[in-house]
């Protein structure tokens, strides 16, 4: 099965509305990932279909929830799910931050082969970054504690704005912590094609300000 048609077929499956051109760039964007991959060891799939499974269609997974426009990928590694998200929504603008100069490297390269003039890439510490304004949405599928993502995303969130923690099983003890700035809004089943793991996505919203 060509990957072209793999991802169609994910997409559809994920009820996604996606032009064959940018189905196109999804592709060429993995296929930069798969190559740098080889010299940079920007993540431990190295099988091209699976970084589509694993990867692509894992991102895309979370596009229905994201709100906009502004949208920081905090911890991106190489641009997951920023850089499926930015081609997805050209609606948002996406800030892709990561403390791996190597990883920040890599997306900023992307931005500009696939000419996303609606992402950016910034290499910093969560705890260093500013962004006046704030964000709509936070997200992340990097942080193995959702405690510790609430403490560094709270900062960048308006009042009012999402976070989006992307896990694999259902987060039972870590949505047990009080979350003080934040409610929970709901924990999202993901079914993702071709990919036989449990996904979840974390919904809150910020109630306070800092």
């Amino acid at each position: 099965m060509q990957f072209g048609h793999i991802l169609a077929q994910g997409i559809e499956s994920l009820g996604l509305k996606i032009d064959a051109p940018v189905q196109q760039d999804l592709l060429q964007y993995l296929e930069l990932l798969r190559k740098w991959n080889k010299v940079y060891n920007l993540t431990a799939i190295r099988d091209a279909e699976q970084m589509l499974s694993h990867h692509l269609l894992d991102s895309l997974s979370i596009v229905p929830f994201v709100r906009g426009p502004r949208v920081l990928d905090m911890g991106c590694g190489a641009g997951l799910p920023g850089i499926p998200l930015a081609l997805a929504r050209p609606d948002l603008q996406v800030v892709m931050m990561d403390a791996n100069a190597k990883k920040t490297r890599f997306v900023q390269q992307a931005i500009t082969e696939l000419n996303l003039d609606n992402a950016e890439a910034v290499h910093a510490r969560a705890e260093d970054y500013t962004a006046p304004g704030g964000f709509d949405t936070v997200t992340s599928r990097a942080f193995s504690s959702l405690e510790d993502f609430l403490g560094l995303a709270a900062p960048y969130l308006r009042k009012g704005g999402q976070l989006l923690a992307m896990k694999g099983r259902y987060p039972t003890q870590e949505l047990e912590l009080s979350f003080n700035q934040f409610r929970l809004i709901a924990v999202h089943q993901l079914e993702v094609p071709f990919l036989d793991s449990e996904r979840h996505l974390v919904e809150m919203e910020r109630t306070e300000t800092v």
